[in-house]
This record gives structure tokens, sequence and C-alpha cells, in this order.
């Protein structure tokens, strides 16, 4: 199992990169595996501003539709449109080319979780 120690994570299997302010987010290498191919994912309309925890969109495969919850607060600045194209980029290159979106960060982020203590989580 692949998680980047330069990652936080959250608890619902999201990762978060914090790039000056804007947190680019996706769904972790463990929760493409467990989902299976992807065949569709939903994302918010950029502008949208979501609280931390609210489900933004969801990744449709072929066993299920799973929620995709922000890991942290704050205006969507940018969405990926290539997974429009090719949801499959989500298994082939979760960290990478299978990000979800860009969020502008409001305030500080809590319970993010460093790949250690994600690590702990997926072994329950």
């Amino acid at each position: 199992m692949n998680i980047p120690s330069e990652l936080k994570y959250t608890k619902s299997h999201e990762w978060v990169r914090l790039e000056d302010g804007v947190a680019v987010v996706g769904i972790t290498d463990y929760a493409q595996k467990e989902l299976g191919d992807v065949v569709y994912v939903e994302l918010p309309e950029v502008g949208r501003t979501l609280a931390e925890d609210e489900a933004f969109g969801t990744v449709e495969s072929v066993k299920t539709v799973s929620e995709l919850y922000a890991p942290v607060a704050g205006k969507v600045v940018e969405v990926n449109a290539l997974l429009a194209e090719k949801p499959e980029a989500v298994n082939a290159d979760p960290y990478g080319e299978g990000w979800m979106v860009k969020i502008e960060v409001e305030g500080e982020p809590t319970g993010l979780l460093d790949a250690d203590a994600y690590a702990a989580v997926c072994e329950d």
C-alpha cells in the first residue's frame, strides 16, 4: 500500500497536499484499491464553498458508489477535468493525475492524519 509521507490524510480515505494555502485533494491508494475500477467521478462546481468534512462529490466504481468528503474548509478553485474523460486515472495514479479538487483553505485544518496514523486506520 502506497502512503506518501509528505501528504496528510483523513479517516474517510482522502489525501491532502497543501501548497501555498491551497489543498490538492484526492482519494488514497488504499481507497482506490477497495473501490475497484473507477468508472465515473462527480466533482463540485468551481467556486463552491465547502465546510470541513462536507460531502462534495462521488466516486463510482464497478462495485459501489462512494462519497467524497472535504478534508479542509474553503472554496473550490479547480477541479480535475481529466477525470470526466479518464476516471481510471484515479486507479492508475491516485496521488498524481488522479487528483480531484483544489480548495483554497479557510482557517486551520483539523483532524488530518500523518502517514503513520493513516496506515493504522487502514489496518483496522
